[in-house]
């Protein structure tokens, strides 16, 4: 049976009573397995990365960077041949209905977003520029000692030392957004009572049944795409 597109309605736009307050709500599958995979993975790498700075294990956190690369890859193409609710399409809203949506944060309603928010689409698209941003100036960075990325000799000391510097300074950007998301999570719950990570976890939603629900795609779709991202980053690495 043919599934019908989600349309994403801003919560605000919403009519003022949309379902009964007796209305039956039923779990609905929101978040594929490879989202949630990557959502949790992209939080224990990142943490790993910092880690492995301080303790200087920099074989492990070069590792880890090219690991946080493959799944960047991953989230890239999954993000057009993915289940609709991980689709860049059906969950970037723009600007203003963004900023329309946070007008409105401190209105306790029921959640009735089938994917991501308007504002919580963009934080997610920060969120992966700013990890692109790390990963990318990592592999042409160096330490001033014995480690360095493995661009980093296909460009000058001078420009390789930039992109070890803006490496670093970007890394603070992560730690601030990353502050940014707990905190949006936690002003969700306490005044919206919205719980955004059970979702995450077990990929379901308590929605109305008129809701429409997302296609969701292959599992298998997914192993393929990783193992091409994962080739392509090898290629990279161990380029000559």
């Amino acid at each position: 049976m043919n599934q019908v597109p989600v349309k994403h309605v801003p919560s605000d736009q919403m009519p003022a009573n949309p379902v009964p307050v007796n209305a039956v709500y039923t779990p609905v599958r929101v978040w594929d397995l490879p989202i949630r995979l990557f959502h949790w993975a992209i939080v224990l790498l990142v943490g790993f990365s910092w880690l492995s700075q301080e303790l200087e294990w920099m074989d492990w956190h070069k590792l880890s960077g090219y690991t946080i690369l493959t799944l960047l890859l991953f989230r890239l193409a999954w993000g057009f041949v993915g289940s609709e609710t991980a689709q860049f399409r059906q969950f970037l809203a723009s600007p203003v209905a963004a900023l329309r949506h946070l007008s409105h944060l401190a209105q306790r309603e029921p959640d009735h977003e089938v994917g991501h928010n308007a504002a919580g689409g963009w934080m997610v698209l920060v969120m992966l520029l700013l990890l692109a941003i790390q990963i990318g100036t990592g592999l042409f960075s160096n330490d001033d000692a014995l480690t360095e990325g493995p661009l980093a000799g296909t460009v000058d000391k001078a420009t390789s030392d930039w992109f070890s510097h803006i490496h670093r300074l970007n890394f603070t950007l992560i730690e601030i957004a990353i502050a940014a998301h707990v905190l949006a999570v936690l002003t969700y719950a306490v005044l919206k009572r919205h719980d955004l990570v059970r979702p995450m976890l077990t990929g379901v939603k308590h929605l109305p049944p008129h809701l429409p629900r997302p296609r969701m795609a292959s599992v298998w779709l997914s192993v393929l795409v990783l193992a091409v991202a994962a080739g392509a980053v090898v290629l990279l690495v161990n380029r000559p």
